[in-house]
């Protein structure tokens, strides 16, 4: 399947280099994933819809000059981290909290046990390095592969596999020490 989606983005990124109206199938298969990402970094949906509409008109700005090195993806969100790097600049960061996750549908035990490991690892991600929420931010938001991760930020991918690892177990050992 790799290979085959591979394939399929080089053909659309071809198709869109030569016309621009093959831009909305990228736009198509990418603009969730974006948006997520977007709405986990800055926590508002406005925020989140422009900077998506953002993101993507500088895409198709500049996707004459993409060369077909590595991912698209990685490419693409490389883009999105600058513009919302950019954003930040401008506008104070409000941070995310549990109201931005999904909710539960449990017995209330669960619930509120449930909860309060989450308001941990919220505090916990919070605690983190602003690099270290924009790995997991990548990985577990924008659902990157390690491959486009490590385009985006222009490191090597076992590099960002052994961050990214170290990373979680740290959390996890912080997360299971406050329940013991």
């Amino acid at each position: 399947m790799q290979m085959t989606q591979t394939t399929d983005e080089f053909t659309l990124v071809h198709a869109a280099q030569a016309d621009v109206q093959a831009f909305g199938a990228l736009y198509d298969r990418y603009v969730q994933r974006v948006y997520r990402f977007c709405y986990y970094r800055t926590n508002n949906k406005a925020d989140a819809e422009d900077l998506t509409a953002q993101i993507f008109l500088a895409v198709l700005e500049a996707l004459p000059r993409y060369r077909q090195q590595g991912h698209f993806a990685g490419w693409l969100f490389s883009i999105a981290r600058n513009k919302i790097n950019d954003h930040h600049r401008r506008v104070s960061h409000i941070p995310l909290d549990e109201s931005t996750l999904p909710p539960l549908h449990a017995d209330l035990e669960i619930k509120v046990e449930i909860s309060q490991r989450k308001e941990q690892l919220m505090k916990l991600i919070q605690s983190l390095t602003e690099d270290e929420r924009e790995l997991i931010h990548f990985r577990y938001v924008a659902e990157l592969s390690f491959a486009e991760i490590a385009q985006a930020l222009k490191k090597n991918e076992d590099a960002i596999k052994k961050m990214l690892y170290r990373l979680i177990a740290r959390l996890k050992d912080k997360l299971e020490a406050d329940y013991e």
